[in-house]
């Protein structure tokens, strides 16, 4: 057969996303829900951002693989099946809805915890060395999604204003 079936195409994100829940069940096992449902809601964010620009990059890559490293309780191997996920089925992680995970970082994390994330977020944004458009964009949709301000926004994206492409 050439071509897949619609509904096929359709499971594909759909399959990405519970994978990578999945994988985080899987590997960090010493939590509780909410803690694995705040995890699996940054990694996808982690992707979100570091696809927005349609290119997945190594150093992108090594700052997911950072970053899911600070996450107390998940082993080397998790972050190993995590950001072999990404490496392989990024764009379909990336370009789900991201309502989900939005809701649950704003229902389950505090608003220190939420300015943590959208730092760790923008971070992966400057992984490459520049804050393009497409980042940008999707860096500030995030942060008011997850009930923060612009100024919020503005404050964590300044430690980076070298980086911003609409300056280079």
């Amino acid at each position: 057969m050439i071509f897949r079936k619609k509904d096929e195409l359709e499971d594909l994100p759909v399959q990405a996303r519970e994978r990578l829940a999945q994988i985080v069940e899987q590997y960090l096992t010493d939590v509780d829900d909410a803690t694995r449902r705040i995890v699996t809601a940054v990694a996808g964010l982690l992707a979100k951002v570091a696809y927005a620009d349609g290119d997945y990059s190594k150093q992108e890559e090594v700052a997911i693989r950072a970053e899911l490293s600070r996450v107390h309780g998940l082993s080397a191997a998790g972050v190993d099946a995590i950001c072999g996920l990404l490496a392989d089925h990024i764009s379909q992680v990336a370009l789900l809805g991201d309502h989900d995970w939005i809701r649950d970082l704003r229902e389950l994390a505090t608003r220190e915890l939420r300015l943590e994330i959208l730092e760790v977020l923008v971070e992966m944004g400057v992984a490459d060395e520049v804050l393009k458009h497409e980042e940008q964009t999707q860096l500030r949709r995030i942060a008011k999604a997850l009930s923060l301000t612009q100024n919020d926004y503005n404050a964590i994206q300044a430690k980076h204003r070298d980086k911003l492409s609409t300056l280079r």
